[in-house]
């Protein structure tokens, strides 16, 4: 995320633990826009951050993917040594 810009957070983002991993989900967009979403996981406990390449039309559509690629494949892909970018 830029520190430049103002950003519109999502009522979805916040804390998510799974398995004892406990990451921030953010989902965000520039403020006072009608612009597409952005998703990122930050792990609480190494500072990381997964952003993912694809944008959605709404913040329901980017809690939908971060909870389903969760429920497929646990949060270890997103806090491991996977690339930083999923999707």
């Amino acid at each position: 995320m830029d520190d430049d810009c103002d950003f519109e957070h999502s009522p979805l983002s916040g804390r998510f633990t799974r398995d004892g991993i406990m990451v921030d989900v953010e989902i965000y967009r520039d403020a006072g826009t009608q612009d597409r979403w952005h998703l990122a996981v930050i792990d609480l406990s190494s500072g990381r951050c997964t952003d993912w390449r694809e944008t959605f039309a709404t913040d329901q559509e980017a809690y939908e993917a971060f909870t389903t690629m969760v429920e497929a494949n646990g949060l270890a892909p997103v806090v491991g040594s996977v690339p930083s970018v999923l999707h």
